[in-house]
């Protein structure tokens, strides 16, 4: 049984994976998507959105990283794919399911899913380009504007060479919009001879043992429901395990907020520090009361001394905050 973290642009970069990967519970995560066009990417892009390369392919917790690709050109997919595989990338994964209209738009991500045949031969391109050792894993969603070809674009990945494939259970045109369709997992796990993995929202114990018990599949992706709660994935995994597990407190979500911060203050230009941190306190208020009187104490702020105050000022945890900014 799997638990992995889902790539999401723009939001799990390589910090934030590196502190959900510390908290447990998680098997294995992936990049945000890295954009193959009509080139040949240079290694220092595959670094700058997968720097764990530089670490055996694994984040400081030990937890592999695999690449992903997003594109349409077979050839240069492939080639690509090839240099992520050189540079040590042990799983590369291949994006059919980016909803993004900017994406969509060149040909990209979600679009790909009107084309059956164009996934084979994209899959089948990129396998023959890899070494074999390294599998080729794809992520789709049920279709672009309905499901009517989610059956044929599953068959198109397995045939082609994915050696797992990873369901979002909503259209393109539905985006993240409740319900996810887990029904649909199963029809697809039905008709395909590789293994299948379920995604989309999930945001507690209780929604996936109903996603479980909807597409009869014990493997799931997590994407907002983990950035949310941070130790949804350690409770799933005791949930498999027969057992239980506490969801985390904010007195232990705090300090990775706070070592966040310390990243994004030290790693992005000033004038968008302050939106990075903002961006996760935001998701965290879904469950975190002190979250969101945290954010909303920052939120018209945007000189990084004020967010400093703003921030060691304990919300009910007296010297804990300062503590772990110092860190």
């Amino acid at each position: 049984m799997q638990i992995a973290l889902a790539p999401m642009e723009g939001l799990v970069d390589p910090p934030l994976r590196d502190l959900l990967t510390r908290v447990g519970g998680i098997d294995w995560c992936v990049t945000e998507f890295i954009r193959v066009t009509d080139r040949l990417l240079p290694k220092r892009e595959f670094y700058r959105l997968a720097p764990e390369l530089h670490q055996g392919g694994k984040t400081a917790a030990g937890v592999p990283v695999r690449v992903q690709l997003l594109g349409s050109d077979p050839m240069c997919l492939g080639e690509n794919a090839d240099r992520a595989c050189q540079l040590g990338a042990p799983v590369v994964d291949l994006n059919f399911g980016c909803p993004a209209k900017t994406v969509n738009r060149h040909k990209g991500g979600a679009v790909l899913l009107k084309e059956p045949e164009a996934l084979y031969e994209i899959v089948q391109q990129v396998r023959a380009s890899m070494p074999a050792h390294v599998p080729l894993t794809a992520k789709m969603r049920l279709g672009y504007e309905d499901a009517h070809l989610a059956l044929d674009c599953a068959r198109a990945l397995a045939d082609a060479g994915a050696a797992e494939i990873i369901v979002h259970a909503r259209t393109k045109v539905q985006g993240y919009k409740p319900p996810a369709h887990w029904s649909w997992i199963a029809r697809i796990a039905e008709v395909v001879s590789v293994p299948v993995m379920a995604n989309g929202e999930i945001w507690s114990v209780e929604d996936y043992r109903r996603c479980v018990a909807e597409c009869g599949i014990s493997d799931v992706m997590l994407g907002r429901g983990l950035v949310s709660r941070p130790g949804l994935a350690r409770q799933i995994a005791a949930e498999q395990r027969g057992t239980s597990a506490a969801d985390m407190t904010w007195s232990e979500v705090l300090p990775l907020v706070l070592l966040l911060w310390q990243d994004a203050r030290e790693r992005i230009a000033p004038r968008h520090a302050p939106g990075r941190i903002k961006q996760w306190l935001a998701m965290l208020s879904r469950f975190y009361p002190e979250a969101n009187e945290l954010f909303a104490r920052i939120k018209r702020l945007t000189a990084l001394p004020e967010i400093d105050v703003a921030l060691l000022t304990p919300v009910g945890l007296d010297g804990l905050t300062s503590n772990a900014l110092a860190q």
